[in-house]
């Protein structure tokens, strides 16, 4: 009898793997995630690999929670293949190698600075593993049933998380599993809607805002405000963000609003070599993009393109961006503030008061991220320790994740009701108050344990 144990984002929202195992001993991890977060989370990272080799790794979308760990096990030569989207391909090419690179200056920088515990300090990976990982890759389309393995078929189908993401549909010894990956949100303005859940004896159901809705109220007006504020506090306004997915739905979001002249144009950087090639990644892939883009692009209009925007690549270009004055916004990865360039620009304006920090995705327990959110006196940046005089504020609207009523919605489009619900990819909270709402409604539903292994009777 065939099997999942749940590995990862299982009662954390970060560090997706998901082991299939057939009764022939097959073995298919879905996602290869990394853990983010608190240091009780991130220390899983260097945990011994004990679930032996993989026949194949499938992956919902490209996102390092989702696909982060995939190099190191490529390095252990623990994978047989891996298997994904077209777009997951793409944008996959740009995060791995780029996570690498991360780890490997932060290990740098560790060194350098001495507040390491570890001497030295080591990357979990380097940029050439990912690389390699990235070359592993098979790239399928939307629709197409796969052979994963001997007796395990997948067909993917559109999430409208980010570009290329889906939610999975494993066909295992008679039994069909849909595995949700993150699912996003209709009316998104750079994504095709998510596609309706297809019939399932069970489903792994993500529930990173399962205690949560978002705000009503269209993103584009929110953002329009913040940045009105901020240019009138005088200071820089910094946007941590995504490089994939959630830059290009503020680039998409600043050109319309000046367009259509609810701001004034503005000096705007992307400070991010990834967001920078990543962005027209987005504009080459027809099947995920919305109507708006389609439009758009026909019009020969360039959504991405607000009209006094700069993308920085270089080390010493994005140094020189530190030293400038008054009101100009940079957007720089990481959305939680985990690392990337945003930890210099942070570490330069913070203790402005005519700064304004503005945090536009999910922060999980204990990132930078969360801290600033929480109303964090100082933070620890590069080892040092900076005063919070910023504003920080906050938009959740614009959330690639379904809410839970967007969730529930997205549900009820299903056939019928799936025979079991596994909750995964939400904090505690979130969990139990999906839960509650789905057992209430008839289904039969589990949060499992970290390590937890449920046979698909």
């Amino acid at each position: 009898m065939a099997s999942i144990t749940f590995l990862g984002a299982a009662q954390t929202v970060t560090g997706s793997r998901h082991l299939l195992t057939t009764s022939s001993g097959k073995r298919v991890l879905i996602d290869a995630g990394l853990f983010q977060g608190r240091k009780e989370l991130r220390e899983r990272n260097w945990a011994p690999w004990t679930a032996g080799k993989l026949d194949a790794v499938i992956l919902t979308h490209a996102h390092i929670d989702h696909t982060g760990f995939l190099p190191r096990l490529c390095a252990q030569g623990l994978v047989g293949r891996v298997i994904c989207t077209e777009g997951t391909r793409d944008l996959a090419g740009l995060l791995l190698p780029d996570s690498g690179h991360l780890q490997e200056e932060e290990a740098q920088y560790a060194n350098k600075r001495g507040f390491s515990k570890h001497q030295p300090a080591l990357p979990l990976y380097t940029a050439a593993d990912a690389e390699a990982a990235v070359r592993r890759l098979e790239a399928f389309p939307y629709g197409a049933r796969v052979e994963a393995v001997d007796g395990v078929q997948v067909t993917f189908h559109r999430a409208g998380h980010i570009l290329g993401s889906s939610f999975l549909d494993l066909r295992v010894e008679g039994k069909r599993v849909l595995f949700s990956g993150d699912v996003g949100r209709r009316g998104n303005p750079l994504l095709a809607d998510p596609e309706d859940p297809v019939q399932a004896d069970a489903m792994l159901l993500e529930c990173t805002y399962g205690d949560r809705t978002h705000p009503p109220g269209p993103a584009a007006e929110a953002l329009a405000q913040q940045i009105l504020q901020a240019v009138s506090r005088g200071g820089p306004l910094l946007i941590p963000a995504f490089a994939v997915g959630r830059t290009q739905e503020i680039l998409f979001l600043w050109r319309q609003l000046e367009s259509e002249g609810r701001i004034p144009r503005l000096s705007l950087f992307v400070d991010s070599p990834m967001a920078t090639d990543a962005t027209p990644i987005y504009l080459r892939h027809p099947e995920d993009q919305s109507d708006q883009v389609r439009s758009l692009l026909r019009q020969k209009i360039r959504p991405l393109q607000p009209a006094r925007l700069q993308f920085v690549r270089g080390a010493l270009e994005s140094a020189k961006l530190l030293e400038r004055e008054g009101f100009f916004a940079v957007i720089a990865a990481s959305g939680m503030v985990t690392g990337g360039r945003i930890l210099a620009h942070l570490e330069r304006h913070l203790p402005d008061p005519r700064t304004t920090v503005l945090l536009v995705g999910y922060q999980a327990e204990e990132t930078r991220g969360r801290r600033l959110l929480d109303g964090a006196p100082t933070l620890k940046l590069r080892g040092q320790i900076v005063p919070v005089r910023a504003k920080v504020a906050q938009m959740s609207g614009f959330s690639a994740h379904g809410d839970y009523e967007e969730i529930d919605s997205w549900l009820a489009r299903a056939p019928s009701p799936p025979g079991r619900v596994f909750l995964v990819h939400g904090e505690p909270a979130g969990l139990q108050a999906q839960k509650s709402r789905l057992a209430a409604k008839g289904l039969k539903v589990e949060a499992p344990e970290p390590g937890q292994e449920v046979a698909l009777a």
